[in-house]
């Protein structure tokens, strides 16, 4: 599953990054105890594709009008709902929510998975390097979960809570630390499932439950974060089992996945590097240092240069930020501000120009959907103008076409 990592910054210094696999005597954790600044969070991931970190009403209290411009994260929503905006907002809406009375900021924070490195034994699941476009990528044993041994180390509750804390530390080391490696945008991530021996009788009713939970966690709040999925070593029992899993993905999910048997070598190698393959996976890693690589997490994430890249960006951003904010805004504003984002009806111009003018989207950003706005004008002019061409060559035809028969007569 996924990860937590923060970077925060206190009034008199910059914090180093702290990066941990869950519990506090994970061998693998290797950057120290957590610390947690109680001013505010920085995220470094470009605004159009960043996963913005809902603050905590307390937080908001402390907040520069500066740091709610974050709310840019609507654009994987209208992906997600093919850029139905009110669906999109209604369901962005429905994300902020939700990270509030999850308390997913307070759970990245504070919450240890002590028992990550059993969990991983009978449920094998991590992060393991990166595939050809610098992509993370995420690989799970599916046919050796052992559920009833998973429900003795820990309950759903707590799985559940986990994942969430390794989605975020996807979203705010993994991807800003392949972005930097890959010198490229990365905001999605590479998947490969192996289910052999997977069929009907593993789809018990924990194990349905547990899925649901994670697949409406992934879907609702983390959309458009799966670039592509391998699944390998299926036989007919899982294909059987794929048709009733399917009725619970959303069309756009079940595109990009690819549903394999035990000859996947080829598909998986064209995407990723057999030294980023573990050795049951047809590949040359081992991760013998690590027990195994699905315990090692390696890849850009926990390389110490980029680290330090990451931390200095924040420093950077942080420099910038206290120079134009000026004076916090008041208690009284922000939370106006907040229950007129939650109120809001539905969008119009108006609607846009004031989330504008109180800076809930970035400047950038606007530009690039007045240019969307001014390309889509064009277009439709251009189809009328193409409609009308038409309309005349239709008219041309059909006088030729009384012409052609007068002669005939």
């Amino acid at each position: 599953m996924f990860l937590k990592s923060h970077m925060y910054k206190s009034k008199e210094k910059v914090k180093d990054i702290v990066i941990s696999r869950g519990g506090e005597g994970d061998p693998s954790s290797g950057l120290g105890e957590d610390q947690f600044s109680t001013r505010r969070t920085k995220l470094i991931h470009p605004p159009i594709e960043t996963h913005w970190k809902f603050p905590s009403r307390e937080e908001y209290k402390r907040a520069s009008l500066s740091k709610l411009s974050m709310l840019t994260y609507p654009f994987k929503f209208l992906r997600m709902r093919d850029f139905d905006l009110l669906k999109a907002k209604t369901m962005f809406l429905n994300y902020l929510k939700w990270r509030e009375e999850f308390r997913v900021d307070t759970i990245s924070k504070e919450f240890k998975f002590e028992e990550c490195p059993e969990v991983k034994k009978c449920y094998p699941h991590g992060y393991h390097g990166v595939d050809k476009n610098g992509r993370p990528l995420y690989i799970e044993r599916t046919g050796l979960v052992d559920l009833n041994a998973l429900l003795q180390l820990t309950t759903i509750e707590r799985f559940v809570k986990y994942h969430v804390s390794e989605q975020e530390k996807t979203l705010n080391l993994r991807f800003p630390a392949c972005s930097v490696a890959a010198k490229r945008h990365i905001a999605s991530s590479t998947s490969i499932i192996d289910v052999k021996g997977v069929g009907i009788s593993n789809f018990s009713r924990p194990a349905r439950h547990l899925f649901m939970e994670i697949q409406k966690i992934d879907s609702n709040y983390y959309p458009e974060t799966l670039n592509r999925l391998f699944i390998v070593n299926a036989g007919s029992g899982f294909r059987a089992l794929w048709t009733a899993i399917k009725a619970f993905l959303d069309a756009r999910t079940i595109a990009k996945i690819e549903v394999l048997g035990s000859n996947y070598r080829s598909n998986l190698v064209e995407v990723i590097d057999p030294s980023n393959l573990p050795s049951f996976l047809c590949g040359n890693c081992t991760c013998s240092g690590y027990g195994g690589c699905l315990f090692s997490d390696k890849g850009p994430w926990n390389d110490p240069e980029i680290i330090d890249m990451l931390q200095a960006a924040v420093e950077k951003e942080d420099e910038i930020n206290d120079e134009e904010d000026g004076d916090e805004a008041s208690e009284e504003m922000v939370q106006k501000q907040i229950r007129g984002f939650y109120n809001a009806g539905t969008p119009d111009k108006e609607d846009v120009e004031q989330y504008s003018e109180q800076n809930y989207i970035d400047k950038p950003v606007l530009e690039n959907i007045k240019e969307l706005e001014t390309a889509l004008h064009d277009t439709k002019r251009k189809i009328q103008a193409l409609e009308m061409a038409l309309e005349d060559t239709k008219m041309v035809l059909q006088g030729l076409a009384k012409n052609v028969k007068g002669l005939r007569i």
